[in-house]
């Protein structure tokens, strides 16, 4: 059987190794004690009949100290490579001790039970909300996530994201009829009244222009009339229309009431209907949305969008003083806070991280204890032999050294017994 390289041993599995070697020996020189004691006390006992029990004790150590060795040797491999049936129980077995393994663990530890009363008992939310109260434990938290959300950026392909965000757009904002959801919401604004805020604020944006823009009028009309008519004439009727014109927006700025703010109030319910039901309307509303985002037109803003969120992102990220670090800090700490002191926080928390384990582990505790199972599977049986070796065999040596002891006393007893009844 080919043996695991020492220098391929972890440190502990070195140690484990040394120890092993080590009661391997003591366990030998037992029965080479009584080996040697055997053969003084077969020679003495000719002439001194005491020797006697002596070599009966180092009998019954040899056969004890035997058989302990050929039980404990046949776990791990064929006592003196010879293939007795019954023997190298391990590698023949690891399969099943595989599954076995994984069944025990998936029975009596990924059970409902065992896993809610471990978590309750734990105190997750008021031990994690301890700790991130500290401002370094909080700042620590930060620092990570900022790590691995930039991993996840920079890992992510830019075209892929540029046509997600393309072919969202399409689907959610585009695909879709704007006519009647754009009505609806119209006709909702009209009939609240919301829209007498855009209105008074065009209509104060109007006259402001006109007191100052007086001499956009100058030549407005008068231009178009005839060359005959007096230059005071002309000024008149400049004067005339600038007049109306600032008296009319006056009018309407001062008159909830007035004619034009209710023509407009019935064109925006007209604009509303027709959105909602003229197939001219909606076609002409879906044209120009066409228009305006075409495929190549959609597909530059969403590079620019993810480009300039990207970037944005990966700035704030790297800078431990930008106002996104601070915030996830600031936002940690006050989490912390909470869960360190609000006991029904700490409740809810809790539960839902138990219903969530537990949940999982019923789910897919076969999967998880299959691990075992697999692992055990794909591992050669000599290694795997040696390995368990590794773990439990220093302690084995024991039963070796038990052995000898307890059968140079049954043997020293039967000896006795024997001597003692039938003299």
């Amino acid at each position: 059987m080919a043996r695991i390289p020492y220098g391929s041993l972890s440190t502990a599995d070195q140690q484990r190794y040394r120890g092993l070697r080590t009661m391997k020996a003591v366990a030998l020189g037992g029965l080479l004690f009584m080996a040697i004691v055997f053969v003084i006390a077969f020679i003495l006992e000719k002439d001194l009949s005491g020797w006697g029990y002596v070599r009966a004790a180092a009998e019954g150590g040899m056969v004890g100290a035997l058989a302990d060795w050929f039980a404990v040797t046949a776990l791990f491999r064929h006592p003196l490579g010879i293939p007795i049936p019954h023997t190298a129980i391990i590698p023949r077995r690891k399969d099943e001790i595989g599954r076995t393994l994984g069944e025990f663990v998936e029975t009596n530890f990924l059970e409902a039970g065992v896993v809610r009363q471990k978590l309750e008992s734990t105190h997750i939310a008021r031990t994690a909300g301890t700790w991130l109260q500290d401002p370094a434990h909080a700042k620590t938290v930060a620092a990570e996530a900022s790590t691995m959300a930039t991993g996840i950026l920079t890992a992510l392909s830019d075209d892929e994201v540029q046509d997600l965000i393309s072919d969202l757009a399409h689907e959610h904002l585009l695909s879709p009829s704007w006519g009647p959801s754009l009505g609806t919401w119209l006709s909702r604004v009209v009939d609240a009244d919301a829209h007498r805020g855009a209105v008074d604020l065009g209509v104060d944006s109007i006259a402001r222009w006109l007191d100052a823009n007086r001499e956009a009028f100058d030549g407005l009309v008068s231009r178009r009339l005839p060359s005959w008519v007096p230059s005071v004439a002309m000024r008149l009727v400049d004067d005339t229309v600038y007049h109306e014109a600032t008296k009319f927006v006056a009018a309407v700025q001062h008159d909830p009431e007035h004619p034009a703010r209710k023509a407009l109030d019935q064109y925006l319910e007209r604009l509303a209907d027709n959105l909602q039901h003229d197939s001219e309307t909606i076609g002409r509303l879906e044209g120009a949305k066409s228009a305006v985002f075409d495929s190549p037109r959609v597909r530059a803003l969403a590079a620019d969008a993810w480009n300039t969120a990207k970037a944005g992102l990966l700035r704030s990220l790297a800078d431990e003083d930008s106002p996104l670090r601070r915030r996830v800090t600031a936002a940690l700490g006050d989490l912390g806070d909470r869960l360190a002191t609000d006991t029904a926080l700490q409740e809810r928390v809790d539960k839902r991280i138990a219903d969530a384990a537990v949940f999982l582990v019923d789910r897919y505790r076969h999967d998880i204890a299959s691990i075992i199972t697999d692992t055990v599977e794909r591992w050669d049986a000599d290694e795997t032999s040696q390995k368990i070796e590794l773990q439990v065999g220093r302690d084995l040596q024991y039963i070796r050294l038990n052995g000898t002891i307890v059968g140079a006393l049954a043997g020293l007893v039967i000896f006795t017994v024997a001597h003692l009844l039938l003299p």
